[in-house]
C-alpha cells in the first residue's frame, strides 16, 4: 500500500503559529523517514488555526530539512494566481530539490470571502477561468507554448532537468475530468466531501487521455485517520479535532486545536452530538490492525493507487505516532 501525508499546519491551544511550522517539519521529516510516498502542505488564508498561507515557502524550508519523499502543495490555489508565476516558483523548489517536487492544484478560495477579495479582485471570474489557467500553467511547465504565442518568448526560469510534477484536486467530476484531459494524476479529498466518490475516479479513469505527464491514469483518495494502540485511544485521538471542526462551523476555534480535557469539556447540543456523530463516520479510527483493514477497503472501494492521510492532533508527538503506527503495518521500509 502507498501512503503519503497531507498536512494543514494546524495549531493547537495554548501553542503558536510558529510551533505550528515547527511541527509540520517534524512531519515532514518523520515522514521521509518512514517511508512515505509524499508530503503535502495545504494552502489557507485567514483560516482560524491553520498556519500556512504559502506552501512554496514551506516546502523550501522541509526541502532542505529532508532527504527523498517528494513534497509539493496541496493545493496551490490557482484563481488567486498567475500561473506564470506559479511556474517559476515551483521550478525553482524543482531546481533545488530535483525529482522531488509536486505541484498540486486546486479552485477554492481557502478562506474568507474578504481574504478572498484581498488576494484576487475578481476570484469567480478567475474560477471560471481556471481550465485555460491550467492549461497556461502545464505549457508554461512544459516550455511548449506555440511559436507564435507571446509567452513562447519567455521561461518561468530556473527551468529544472526534471519539472514539477502537475496534479488536479478536487471533489467533483469538473476537476477529475479537467485532470483527465490533460493526462494529470487526481487527487479526491475524500476527508472534505460528503459524497462517495468511486464513481468520480471511474469518469476520471474512462476518460483518460495519456500525455506527457502520465501514460496511465493514477490515482490518490485523501482520508481522515486516527490511530492509535487501542481503538478507545484512537477515539481520544480523533476528538479534539473533531469538536475544533464543530467550533469552526459556529465562528469559533481560533485558538487552534483543544486540548482532550477541553475537548471533553465542550458543551454540545443535540445538533452537534448528531453533526459529531457523522463526522466520526467520516473518520477511519482504530487499532493499527482495524485501520489497516478499513483502508484496504477504501482503496478497494475507490480503485485508489495510493492513499493520502491527514491527522489533526492536539499534541504533535500523538499525531506523528499515529503516522508511525500506520507505517508498521502498511507500509514496507525496504
Amino acid at each position: 500500500m502507498k501512503l503519503s501525508i497531507l498536512d494543514q499546519s494546524p495549531a493547537s491551544s495554548g501553542g503558536t503559529a510558529k510551533q505550528a511550522l515547527e511541527n509540520s517539519l517534524a512531519l515532514a521529516q518523520a515522514g521521509d523517514r518512514l517511508c512515505y510516498e509524499r508530503y503535502w502542505i495545504a494552502e489557507h488564508h485567514d483560516f482560524p488555526g491553520l498556519s500556512c498561507p504559502a506552501p512554496e515557502v514551506m516546502l523550501g524550508y522541509i526541502g532542505g530539512q529532508t532527504e527523498s519523499i517528494r513534497i509539493g502543495s496541496g493545493a496551490v490555489l490557482l484563481p488567486h494566481y498567475k500561473p506564470y508565476k506559479v511556474a517559476e516558483t515551483y521550478n525553482l523548489l524543482a531546481t533545488l530539490f530535483p525529482g522531488r517536487i509536486d505541484v498540486g492544484i486546486g479552485r477554492a478560495p481557502g478562506g474568507s470571502a474578504e481574504a478572498t477579495m484581498a488576494l484576487s479582485d475578481n476570484y469567480l471570474e478567475q474560477v471560471r477561468r481556471m481550465p485555460e489557467s491550467v492549461e497556461e500553467l502545464l505549457h508554461f511547465f512544459k516550455n511548449d507554448f506555440p511559436k507564435d504565442h507571446m509567452f513562447s518568448k519567455i521561461s518561468p526560469s530556473p527551468v529544472p532537468k526534471m519539472a514539477p510534477l502537475p496534479w488536479m484536486l478536487g471533489t467533483s467530476k469538473k476537476s477529475a475530468l479537467l485532470a483527465a484531459k490533460h493526462g494529470l494524476p487526481y487527487v479526491f479529498g475524500q476527508f472534505m466531501s460528503d459524497q462517495e466518490g468511486s464513481e468520480i475516479l471511474q469518469q476520471y479513469r474512462s476518460t483518460y487521455k495519456a500525455g506527457s505527464w502520465m501514460a496511465d491514469p493514477y490515482t490518490i483518495v485523501t482520508v481522515s485517520v486516527f490511530c492509535a494502540e487501542t481503538a478507545d485511544r484512537a477515539e481520544e485521538l480523533a476528538l479534539p479535532n473533531h469538536i475544533w471542526k464543530l467550533q469552526l462551523q459556529k465562528g469559533e476555534g481560533s485558538k487552534g486545536v483543544p486540548s482532550l480535557q477541553e475537548a471533553k469539556d465542550y458543551p454540545l447540543t443535540e445538533e452537534e452530538k448528531e453533526l459529531l456523530a457523522r463526522m466520526k463516520n467520516r473518520t477511519i479510527t482504530g487499532s493499527p490492525g482495524e485501520v489497516k483493514r478499513r483502508l484496504e477497503e477504501l482503496q478497494s472501494l475507490y480503485g485508489a493507487d495510493e492513499l493520502m492521510i491527514v491527522t489533526i492532533a492536539h499534541d504533535n508527538r500523538d499525531r506523528i505516532h499515529s503516522y508511525e503506527l500506520l507505517s508498521n503495518v502498511c507500509l514496507d521500509p525496504s
